[in-house]
């Protein structure tokens, strides 16, 4: 299997006693892995309330832009941006380093896994004329091992050729022409970009992919490239949502989730029911079997306007012309302009390595189970030794690029 997959862009332009003290817990990684979820699934919800088709974004990618505007951010433009994350359990109104603090520790904890062949990357372009803090400067330096490049908006072409070459280089080349044009008032943008490329720890044998159907509804039916692999794998139903669910792992310590619902089962209700909690029960409860997989080849590109959605989620002050980015600089009236988001995957049979035991424990004479992806379905991709979410998507027709 190989994944590609990206991120999100971000323009700003001119115009954030007696009794016993009880102990604070000091939060960590794990639970900012968690708030990272529900924010995850609040900010799907939004975006697949304005259709019915595919769904793919990083939430990993928008959470970390949005952490570091909170090194500008004040007032209620900061609260806003803590809330609409989901991080309002973890921040500390005497330590406003806290959150940006967890998000480098998480990139540190991906880093050490030699393995991962992922590469996240943020950076701030500005234009030569905008003065920027010097403390947001080194801050987002500090935590977040930011690039700060300097340019001339008034150069637009010049300006967005450079920073497409940026975003190519950093996406493996799989994005080439991001940013289509820069508005006159643009004084700067600040870029995230993630990509991933996995192997599947087993990988699935071409020879046995199949052309079969794929029911999008009762009355529409696509034919797919499906694949087929039987092997262990670790799986678990959820008979409260009536779905199952089953892991894949791949070589590097990353695993997909497929959340599978029930034949009958409207998966726009299983929408409202996904949450952090759910999620880390599905990983805690899975089991080992033996198991025949059909999974369906896919391959999706998609793009959302996130400035229209955000405001939705309680993200509003930042857009505005009150906008309180004081700490980024003392100019007046700066605010953020637009937001977009990229994201790219495609899931094949390939792997990092060739499959020398792929059937390992299955006979002839024993079948196995089987968990045939033949509908819409949900798909996570999470860090396991973090339970970091880096990305998540419906699938509701894998034939639809």
């Amino acid at each position: 299997m190989e994944f590609r997959a990206l991120f999100i862009i971000i323009y700003s332009s001119g115009f954030l006693s007696t009794f016993k003290t009880q102990e604070v817990k000091t939060p960590n990684v794990t639970d900012l892995a968690f708030k990272n979820i529900d924010f995850a699934m609040n900010l799907y919800r939004k975006i697949s309330s304005y259709h019915d088709r595919n769904v793919f974004l990083s939430p990993l990618s928008i959470s970390t832009s949005f952490a570091t505007l909170l090194l500008a951010a004040q007032g209620s433009t900061r609260a806003q941006i803590v809330k609409g994350l989901n991080l309002e359990s973890l921040d500390d109104s005497r330590d406003v380093q806290v959150i940006p603090r967890l998000f480098e520790q998480l990139q540190k904890n991906l880093s050490l896994d030699r393995t991962l062949q992922m590469e996240q990357s943020t950076a701030l372009f500005i234009d030569e004329q905008f003065q920027v803090e010097t403390l947001f400067s080194d801050q987002i330096k500090k935590f977040f091992g930011a690039e700060v490049n300097n340019v001339d908006f008034g150069k637009t072409e010049t300006s967005r050729q450079f920073i497409n070459e940026y975003v190519s280089k950093k996406t493996g080349h799989k994005v080439n022409e991001m940013v289509k044009s820069i508005k006159p008032l643009t004084q700067m943008m600040l870029i995230n970009t993630i990509f991933y490329q996995g192997g599947w720890e087993h990988p699935f044998d071409p020879n046995n992919t199949k052309t079969s159907r794929f029911f999008i509804d009762k009355y529409n039916i696509v034919q797919v490239a499906k694949m087929l692999k039987e092997d262990k794998f670790y799986t678990t139903e959820d008979s409260e949502i009536r779905a199952r669910v089953l892991r894949l792992s791949y070589r590097d310590g990353v695993a997909m989730l497929i959340l599978l619902p029930d034949e009958n089962v409207d998966y726009t209700i299983i929408d409202d029911e996904i949450n952090a909690q759910r999620f880390f029960k599905w990983i805690k409860n899975m089991r080992k079997i033996k198991l025949e997989v059909h999974l369906p080849k896919f391959k999706m590109e998609q793009s959302y306007v996130l400035h229209d959605i955000l405001p939705h989620l309680g993200i509003k002050s930042v857009f505005e012309d009150s906008a309180d980015l004081t700490g980024l600089s003392k100019d007046a009236g700066l605010k953020v302009s637009q937001v977009l988001h990229k994201a790219v995957i495609e899931v094949d049979e390939k792997g990092t390595t060739a499959a020398a035991a792929t059937s390992m424990g299955i006979t002839a004479y024993s079948l196995p189970a089987t968990f045939i992806v033949d509908r819409p379905f949900f798909f996570f991709l999470y860090h396991e030794a973090t339970h970091s979410l880096m990305f998540m998507g419906r699938v509701i027709d894998p034939t639809q690029n």
